[in-house]
């Protein structure tokens, strides 16, 4: 495989098409609203993508067709809902409170984007390659329980504030886990950057020395972005929709579209710490990439139509219990393991 991307080869003759008709630094801020297209870009096809996918996913493993009637194979069925609901009329409940009920959707999906500034997509092609890329990556995520809170408390509904107090009790417990699992690779490379910790899995992925942290991520994730058995916001038995039961339209659509965001965006970062992220024989980086992060989004949507809904005492009991001393003992393990290789070598 070429050590220079292909992304980077097509990022440098934009730039050079860019210098015709711009100087200096305006090249760079043209460069950068061209990143962040493509970043918007990546998340609403993916959003697109995936819900056909997981449509398809789930009759396939209950023995059903799934959408095959709007379009050819169904394909554009997910387009047909995405019209609905630009058609809907925006509802406003009576006595909400309204910049920040109008707020909270929008801020969700903030934190779900700026996630994808680290995403190493290939070698080299990353929008920023921090020095702290996976404290970025932890720091930006946690910021998505606010707006859940947000949007339960503004609606004036006693069931939706319930529901987001519920969502941020759970996105908080298995906050802990999920940083927990991360930091025994971090241990393992010394670095945060994610260009480093890419490269030091040139020969061996670290879910070959990290398997117990790959599946208390995997576990965590599941219940950071709110996925079955760990999908306690919607609260399907209470016959409401969490802390957006006030919501229509596309403000309940961004809701949605967060989820597919975070579930892309935590399918990566498993690429990126676990599975050797842009590093493979023969194909293009990226194209490896897109590949290991495509199974990993099968393995969470094989998990949502697999498992059943747990209660929330047993979430928490789950995650406070069982994988929290799991990811601590991970730590004191690869601690003593690095000391040991040390000593050795």
């Amino acid at each position: 495989m070429d050590e220079k991307s292909g992304l980077i080869i097509l990022a440098a003759r934009l730039r050079d098409f860019l210098g015709r008709y711009l100087e200096g630094g305006a090249i760079d801020v043209a460069m950068m609203f061209v990143g962040i297209g493509a970043i918007l870009g990546v998340i609403l096809t993916a959003a697109i993508v995936l819900v056909y996918a997981e449509r398809k996913v789930s009759a396939f493993m209950q023995m059903r067709v799934g959408p095959n009637r709007v379009g050819p194979w169904g394909l554009l069925q997910t387009v047909a809902d995405m019209l609905k609901l630009l058609a809907k009329e925006d509802i406003r409940p009576h006595g909400v409170e309204r910049r920040i009920w109008a707020l909270a959707p929008v801020l969700l999906f903030v934190p779900a984007a700026a996630a994808y500034a680290v995403l190493p997509f290939d070698n080299g092609a990353i929008f920023a390659d921090l020095n702290i890329g996976i404290f970025y990556f932890i720091a930006i995520s946690s910021q998505a329980t606010i707006p859940f809170l947000m949007a339960g408390w503004a609606s004036n509904n006693k069931y939706a504030l319930i529901g987001g107090m519920r969502t941020v009790a759970q996105m908080i417990s298995y906050e802990i886990p999920l940083v927990f699992s991360l930091l025994g690779v971090v241990m393992l490379v010394g670095s945060m950057r994610m260009g480093d910790i890419v490269a030091a899995q040139r020969d061996l992925w670290f879910i070959c020395l990290q398997p117990a942290a790959f599946v208390v991520y995997v576990i965590a994730a599941t219940a950071e972005t709110n996925r079955t058995p760990f999908d306690l916001v919607e609260a399907e038995s209470e016959i409401i929709a969490g802390p957006f039961t006030e919501y229509s339209g596309m403000r309940w659509s961004f809701f949605f579209l967060a989820e597919y965001a975070n579930l892309v965006a935590v399918s990566a970062i498993a690429v990126t710490l676990f599975l050797g992220g842009w590093n493979g024989p023969w194909l293009p980086g990226w194209l490896w990439f897109a590949l290991k992060t495509a199974v990993m989004i099968f393995i969470f949507m094989w998990f949502r139509w697999t498992f059943p809904r747990i209660r929330v005492d047993q979430l928490m009991s789950f995650g406070w219990k069982v994988l929290l001393p799991i990811a601590l003992a991970n730590i004191v393990v690869t601690g003593i393991g690095i000391y040991v290789y040390k000593m050795v070598s």
